[in-house]
C-alpha cells in the first residue's frame, strides 16, 4: 500500500528538524508539518531563551552536522560554581580538570533553530507551513492525518507519524496520551543581565531560600533563570529594574560586580510533565511533547536530543533491514530504550528540586556537607563533571553510520 511519505514530522522546531536532519542518511520520503510560519518562528518569544548543551549534545549535533556553524554563537562554559546561600557549602568543576574543552556550552534557542532550519532547507526534506493537525488515525499500514493547510482540508499518509510539537503537543492530544503532571509551585524567571566584571566562561549555580537561580555565560552577557515562588515571581517581574537588580544582588552577592538588565523579564510556571506512553499506533512523541522538567539541572533540551537521535537510530536499522518502520515492535522498543534515560534524569532533576527547596535544618546540612565533600573528592567530582556534561547517558551509533 503506498503513503504519501515513509515519514511525516509534525512539529517544525529544534526537535522536529533535528530529526529530519538525522535521518538524512536514509532513502525515506520526509516531510514536516509546522503550524507556524518560518517568520513567526523566528520571531518567537521562546527563542530568546538561553539553552544549556551538555558535552554529549554538542557530539550529536556534530553527528547532524550542525556544531561547526553553531559553534561560533556558542559561549563554552570552561567553569561550574555550585553553592548554597547561607552556608558553607561550595563545589566547583573545571573543563581544565576534566582534560576537555568546555564542560558544556550556552546558546539561544533562536541562533541554534537558525541553523538547524537553514541546514532542513538545504535536504531534500518537505515543509508543509502553516499548518495545522486536525485529526490522526492508524491502520494496519499507514497513519493518516488530516490538516488544515492555507485553509483547505489536506489528507496525508505516512509509515510513522512523529509528534516533536512542544509542551502543547496537538498529536499527544489527539492520540489521547495522558500526562502525569507534578506542579512545583515555582515560577521561573528569565532575562539577560550585563555584570561588571567579565564571566570569564564560568556558570553559577546557586541555591537560595527562595529557589536556585543560575547565571549561564552567554557572548558577553549572563543568561539568568531564576527561580522563585509563584508569587515572588509575580512582584519581581512588575518591580522596578533597581528593585529586581536589589533583590538578584541579595541571593547572588557581588562576586561579578554591579548587574544591569539588558533585556525584558519574562517568566513561566514550573511543573514536572511526563507522559504515561510514548507512542500510539503509528504515532511516537518526543521531545518537550514527552516530558517537561525543572531548568535547575537544564537538562530539557539535552534529554529531548537524545530522544531524536534514538528514534532516528532505530528507524534507520529498520530501514536498513527492510522492515516496517512504523511497526509496534520498533516503538515498543525506543520507548524501552528511552525509560532508563528518562526516568535517570527526572529523578534527578526532581530530587535537586526537593533537595534545594527544603530549609529543614538536617537537609540543608546534608546538602552543605555533601556540596563540600564533591569539592574534595575527585571521584565523586568527576562522576559529578560527566553528568553535567552528558556523558553518562549511552550517545547512539548515528554519527559512524552517516559517515559509513
Amino acid at each position: 500500500m503506498k503513503q504519501d511519505y515513509d515519514v511525516l514530522i509534525v512539529g517544525g522546531g529544534l526537535a522536529g528538524n533535528c530529526l529530519a536532519l538525522a535521518l538524512q542518511a536514509s532513502h525515506l520520503k520526509i516531510a514536516i508539518v509546522e503550524a507556524n510560519t518560518p517568520e513567526e518562528l523566528h520571531t518567537s518569544l521562546a527563542g530568546d531563551r538561553a539553552l544549556a548543551l551538555a558535552s554529549g549534545t554538542v557530539r550529536l549535533l556534530d553527528m547532524l552536522g550542525v556544531w561547526q556553524q553553531a559553534k561560533s554563537k556558542a559561549t563554552a562554559i570552561k567553569k561550574i560554581h555550585i553553592s548554597d546561600q547561607g552556608h558553607f557549602g561550595k563545589t566547583r568543576l573545571s573543563a581544565e580538570k576534566e582534560k576537555v574543552a568546555a564542560l558544556g556550552y550556552v546558546i539561544t534557542a533562536r541562533d541554534l533553530e537558525a541553523v538547524v532550519s537553514d541546514c532542513v532547507k538545504q535536504s531534500t526534506v518537505q515543509l508543509i507551513s502553516p499548518a495545522r493537525v486536525m485529526g490522526i488515525a492508524s491502520d494496519e499500514h499507514s497513519a493518516h492525518l488530516s490538516l488544515k493547510h492555507n485553509n483547505e482540508a489536506l489528507s496525508l499518509s505516512a509509515k510513522l507519524v512523529v509528534g516533536a510539537d512542544g509542551g502543547q503537543s496537538s498529536i499527544r492530544k489527539l492520540l489521547d496520551i495522558q500526562q502525569n503532571i507534578t506542579e512545583y509551585q515555582q515560577t521561573a524567571i528569565v532575562t539577560t543581565i550585563k555584570t561588571e566584571l567579565t564571566h570569564q566562561n564560568t556558570a553559577f549555580e546557586r541555591f537560595t531560600a527562595s529557589g536556585p537561580l543560575a547565571l549561564l555565560p552567554l557572548k558577553d552577557e549572563y543568561a539568568v533563570v531564576w527561580t522563585r515562588s509563584t508569587e515572588d515571581a509575580e512582584q519581581l517581574v512588575t518591580d522596578s529594574e533597581d528593585e529586581f537588580l536589589q533583590e538578584l544582588h541579595r541571593c547572588f552577592g557581588y562576586k561579578l560586580g554591579q548587574f544591569s538588565l539588558s533585556s525584558a523579564r519574562r517568566s513561566f510556571p514550573l511543573s514536572l510533565i511526563r507522559v504515561n506512553t510514548m507512542y500510539s499506533g503509528r504515532a511516537v512523541i518526543i521531545g518537550n511533547a514527552a516530558h517537561q522538567l525543572h531548568p535547575v539541572a537544564g537538562q530539557g533540551f539535552n534529554l529531548g536530543l537524545r530522544d531524536v537521535v534514538q528514534l532516528a537510530e532505530c528507524i534507520l536499522n529498520q530501514e536498513a533491514k527492510g522492515d516496517d518502520i512504523g511497526a509496534a515492535e520498533m516503538l515498543i522498543d525506543y520507548a524501552e530504550q528511552r525509560q532508563k534515560d528518562h526516568n535517570t534524569v527526572i529523578n534527578f532533576t526532581d530530587g535537586i528540586v526537593k533537595l534545594f527547596s527544603n530549609e529543614w535544618l538536617s537537609a540543608a546540612a546534608a546538602r552543605n556537607v555533601g556540596l563540600a565533600v564533591l569539592d574534595f573528592v575527585p571521584s565523586l567530582k568527576k562522576q559529578l563533571a560527566h553528568y553535567a556534561m552528558g556523558l553518562n547517558a549511552k550517545t547512539p551509533k548515528l554519527g559512524s553510520r552517516r559517515q559509513g
